[in-house]
């Protein structure tokens, strides 16, 4: 084993060792959800580990939870956020479930680890002070909606929307509801899972991607665009802030429809609105937490967003010089699972 790999685990064992000895934040009700959408669906598994359930335009693709136990280690990191950052500035952890939590047919469930029980480990490991925003009980009682694509891994922008009312429910903003949202539409539209399943039926199964842009929202956006080395891995180089359109417009039948949201993960994004409640909220993500902030631009002054794997600043100086009052971890449970997150996390505290 090389030493930044010992490096690396030994840092999770710390986190995790530091979760388990922090305060306990108050459990929250997170019961397992039934399936009571496709629980009869005929169900297979394609060679590159991907659940394929039913069949034609209610054919659902997407993986299996598989996790590494890692959830102590985020609720570490998670915490430590909260204890460097102090009482001025508000932590919440919003651990967001995938497809499978929702919609695996009876005749796969042990081809999956419990998801429901995962976040329950991440909450219950939270200090009371970093408040919980409970997505999984929100998303399943929305389950019989479009609120995961079919055809790809992300969740739907319809998920994101119900995650982020009970966000700003437990923030204690105000929300807008879905009338003050322009509905836009790409037709044709299959994602990520028909190259990660390599399966056919995958891509004969094309649904409707739908998003929403704020109506009588007035804001703008700034982007720092970070280059990639060929692995993807690393930031090599970084432009300078510049105005961009937070909203891309694809054609129908575009695989890449997800990406209207910012266009990608590879930049830190900054949306000014004209929201006045001095509240500034920074989004800590993955892919799925890019299609938040467009629901929160009537929420706060500000929202910034950064990626857990592309970050340049030091987070706590990038906090302080942008006058963050709210800091939210929106990350996908596989992710919020890996040992890489947390160690980029805590990397970008001390950078």
């Amino acid at each position: 084993m090389n030493s930044a790999k010992k490096t690396l685990l030994l840092a999770v064992a710390v986190l995790a060792a530091s979760a388990s000895q922090a305060q306990k934040a108050p459990r929250l009700e997170i019961t397992p959800y039934i399936n009571n959408v496709n629980a009869d669906a005929a169900v297979r598994k394609t060679t590159s580990n991907i659940i394929i359930a039913g069949s034609g335009l209610t054919l659902r693709a997407f993986e299996p939870y598989g996790g590494d136990r890692n959830e102590g280690g985020y609720a570490g990191a998670v915490n430590k956020y909260q204890e460097v950052l102090g009482k001025k500035v508000q932590v919440y952890c919003m651990t967001i479930p995938t497809a499978v939590a929702f919609y695996c047919p009876d005749g796969a469930a042990e081809w999956t680890r419990n998801e429901c029980a995962a976040i329950n480990n991440i909450y219950g490991k939270l200090s009371t002070d970093v408040k919980s925003v409970n997505a999984y009980t929100t998303l399943g009682s929305h389950a019989h909606e479009p609120i995961y694509s079919r055809t790809d891994h992300h969740w739907a922008p319809l998920g994101a929307f119900y995650a982020a009312r009970e966000f700003a429910r437990v923030a204690g903003v105000p929300f807008a509801s879905l009338d003050a949202y322009e509905k836009r539409v790409v037709r044709n539209y299959v994602g990520s899972m028909a190259r990660f399943s390599r399966d056919a039926a995958v891509k004969h199964s094309p649904e409707t991607f739908v998003y929403y842009v704020p109506r009588d929202s007035s804001y703008t956006t700034t982007m720092t665009v970070y280059t990639l080395d060929k692995g993807r891995k690393r930031v090599v180089s970084q432009s300078e802030p510049q105005t961009a359109n937070f909203f891309r417009t694809y054609k129908d039948g575009s695989g890449a429809a997800y990406c209207t949201f910012m266009g990608g993960d590879d930049r830190t994004v900054a949306v000014r609105t004209n929201t006045a409640n001095h509240r500034r909220l920074l989004i800590l993500k993955d892919s799925y937490g890019n299609a938040l902030p467009p629901y929160l631009f009537g929420s706060f002054e500000e929202v910034h967003v950064a990626d857990c794997r592309y970050f340049t600043p030091n987070v706590v100086d990038y906090v302080r010089q942008n006058g963050i009052t709210d800091v939210l971890f929106a990350n996908n449970l596989i992710h919020a699972s890996m040992p890489k997150t947390v160690q980029s996390y805590m990397k970008y505290l001390e950078q």
